[in-house]
This record gives C-alpha cells, structure tokens and sequence, in this order.
C-alpha cells in the first residue's frame, strides 16, 4: 500500500488553461509576436515555461526568461485566478487524507503562486507540503520538484509515494526519481503523449486515480 502521493496541481488537481494562455498571449504580444498557432499554448500547461517557448518559438535561454517575466507580468496580479478544479478532485484529496495517506503537491508552478492557487480553492488544507519551483531559476525539471517533495515528507522507502500527474513531464520526473506515477487523461497531456513516455497506469478521472492508488501494493 501506498502511502505518500504527490500532485501535480496545474492539469491535475486545477484546470489553469484560460489564465496560463492568455499569460503567454500577453507576453508574445509585448515582445511583438502576432504570428503563432494558438493551439500550441495549452502545451505551455504543465511544462517547464523556459523549455515552452524555446521549443515552441526557438527562443534563446535569454529572450525566454524575457518572456516568462512578461508572462508573471499578467499571470500574478490576474491569470492565475482564471482556473477552476476538476471535479472530483477535492472528494478525492478527502478520502485519501481521511485514509492516512499524507499529501504534497510537486509542481513546476513557482512555490508562491502553487499556495496563491491552493488557499483560493481551499485546498492547502489536504497538504503537507507545497513543493514548488524556484522563481530565480528557469532550470528547474519535474524530476527536481519531485525529489523535494521526497525530501519534504521525509520518505525513506520510495516504493510507499507515488506520483500523480498529468503531462510526460510528470511520468519521467517520477521514473527519475524511483517512483511510481499515475497519470491522469483528464487534464492536458494527451493519451499519446503519456503512452509515448512509457505511463502505464493511466486515470480517466479523479475517482479512477483513487482506484488505482488503493489497489497499488
């Protein structure tokens, strides 16, 4: 039986969607771009920001912490308020603490803005810890996220957390880390993309993550 479970909060636990897209249309528009595909940017959910724009508008290590300061321009003060939970996420954070499993959310989120979200939803109570990214950092990968919120919950035996996420990012984080990882198809990481990285255990909503959590031995 499991005992620790991690969350991934934007895509997993939250749908941040409308606030994360129009942070990065606010962005590219101060930085003069028109010409792009909008529906690369929901891609940006759950990503490393600085990797997003590199990859999906070849910018330098430079130009993208640009980006992602004009990004938190918009994202701080508005953006981050224009989210909702899943349902069925808040009945299944319930049951798992009130079955002694202890809780931490293991996002890429910066760590200021992942409790922002969490206290405005009335989450923040199911956690233990919130383990974020580093605002002066822009290198930080899931994996590292991860191994904080190991480190934060103290746990020696890996075999007893599991990861619970909904992007590849989420899957290789917790394969790199020595965990196992539950993947849910409610949030923003396709079928495929999931499948592609190796995820196995594969959730079609919260109450099927609960499922498959009780069952792992």
């Amino acid at each position: 039986m499991k005992k620790y479970i991690f969350f991934d909060l934007d895509g997993t636990l939250t749908d941040p969607q409308e606030g994360i897209v129009n942070s990065v249309k606010y962005s590219l528009e101060k930085l003069g771009i028109a010409d792009y595909d909008e529906k690369t940017l929901p891609s940006f959910i759950g990503a490393p920001l600085s990797q997003a724009y590199k990859e999906h508008f070849g910018f330098s290590e430079e130009k993208a912490t640009e980006a992602i300061a004009l990004f938190r321009e918009y994202y701080n003060p508005k953006g981050i308020f224009e989210n909702r939970v899943y349902r069925g996420v808040e009945n299944l954070l319930s049951r798992l603490c009130k079955n002694g499993y202890a809780l931490a959310v293991a996002t890429l989120k910066p760590t200021p803005a992942s409790n922002r979200v969490l206290e405005y939803f009335g989450l923040k109570k199911y956690f233990t810890a919130v383990c974020g990214s580093d605002l002066k950092r822009t290198d930080e990968v899931k994996a590292d996220i991860i191994k904080n919120a190991l480190c934060a919950l103290e746990v020696n035996n890996k075999s007893l957390a599991v990861m619970v996420g909904d992007r590849k990012h989420d899957f290789i984080g917790a394969q790199q880390n020595g965990i196992d990882c539950i993947c849910v198809l409610y949030g923003h990481g396709s079928r495929e993309e999931l499948e592609n990285a190796g995820a196995k255990m594969l959730a079609e909503t919260p109450e099927d993550a609960y499922g498959i959590i009780e069952s792992l031995i």
